[in-house]
């Protein structure tokens, strides 16, 4: 027969364990939220890039079928100068919330152009490293921001 006093330890997890769980967990989330938020960003800005090499090679074809550059988008197929794109690469209304640049026309002659990406909405607050993408006739990438990595 048993002792009154001794009793059978039940099995099942503490609160103290449940606890350390916990914390252990939110360390996990706190470092690896902005690692994911810099993804998105990168992701998102290759996505722009993308549009502005589509964009110059349309103005290469453009350039061998008319012996000189469009001088606007519209030109090359586009619904208008500058358009909005989202991160599929689609074209969106302008007042899109999904928008996340710009793309935009300039600095056209015959013989050269200079066409940008500028962020929108999220992607103009969350990547302030590189800013705006911008592709010249000659192929120089450059952007806005002070970042090293941006193309």
């Amino acid at each position: 027969m048993k002792n009154f006093w001794q009793h059978k330890r039940q099995a099942g997890v503490t609160l103290i364990e449940l606890m350390i769980v916990l914390v252990i967990i939110a360390i996990i989330a706190s470092a690896s939220y902005p690692l994911y938020t810099q993804y998105v960003v990168r992701a998102k800005r290759t996505t722009g890039a993308a549009m502005l090499l589509q964009v110059a090679d349309r103005q290469q074809q453009f350039f061998m079928d008319n012996k000189g550059y469009a001088a606007s988008l519209e030109s090359l197929g586009f619904t208008s100068n500058p358009f909005m794109m989202n991160d599929q690469g689609a074209v969106v209304a302008d007042d899109d919330a999904g928008r996340i640049y710009s793309i935009a026309l300039s600095n056209t002659s015959a013989t050269s152009f200079t066409v940008t990406a500028e962020p929108q909405e999220y992607q103009a607050e969350k990547d302030t490293t590189c800013g705006s993408l911008t592709l010249t006739h000659a192929g120089d990438k450059g952007q806005s921001g002070s970042g090293t990595n941006c193309w």
